[in-house]
């Protein structure tokens, strides 16, 4: 009986995927608090990439939630991903200032340029689109980010010129 229980302990997730054990490891600590909700999504993009349908579930069903709520949450929040990102990343500040100051403008050449919406990656996964409320770079506006560099005062040509050099709509 012993070893039998022992057996289950170790019971690896059906896929094999080590990445799992990761989340069964967190949740533990965490002794399957439902209020622990966000720090076990965090490590499951960590370790995922993404949040992909069939993670949301293995959390919702360790922590005893509706997957209703756990989706709510992983898409209530920016900084979760639904969908793998792209090599590179691209997020344009939508902002009142950067707004007013042509960040309409700059999306529209990036979507053009690169053939995707907003939210979305290029079919190669070279770069992920995405746009934000607020980056809080109101002084330099419009503002953009690239791969995590914050570049100020952009306009649609330097924006194209700097996807670009990535690759992106050169074809």
């Amino acid at each position: 009986m012993v070893a039998n229980a022992e057996k289950v302990t170790q019971k690896q997730h059906p896929s094999g995927d080590k990445r799992f054990k990761a989340l069964d490891i967190t949740m533990k600590r965490n002794q399957y608090r439902q209020d622990a909700l966000i720090e076990i999504l965090h490590k499951a993009q960590e370790a995922f990439g993404y949040l992909e349908e069939d993670v949301l579930l293995y959390i919702a069903r360790g922590l005893k939630l509706p997957l209703s709520r756990v989706y709510g949450v992983a898409t209530f929040y920016h900084l979760f991903s639904l969908k793998p990102s792209g090599a590179h990343s691209c997020v344009v500040c939508l902002g009142t200032a950067c707004y007013v100051k042509g960040s309409g403008e700059v999306l529209a050449a990036l979507e053009k340029k690169a053939c995707i919406h907003q939210g979305e990656t290029t079919p190669d996964g070279q770069m992920s689109l995405m746009t934000a409320r607020c980056i809080g770079a109101c002084g330099i506006a419009p503002a953009v980010v690239f791969d995590g560099e914050v570049a100020g005062k952009v306009t649609a040509e330097q924006a194209l010129e700097r996807i670009e050099k990535w690759g992106i709509g050169n074809g």
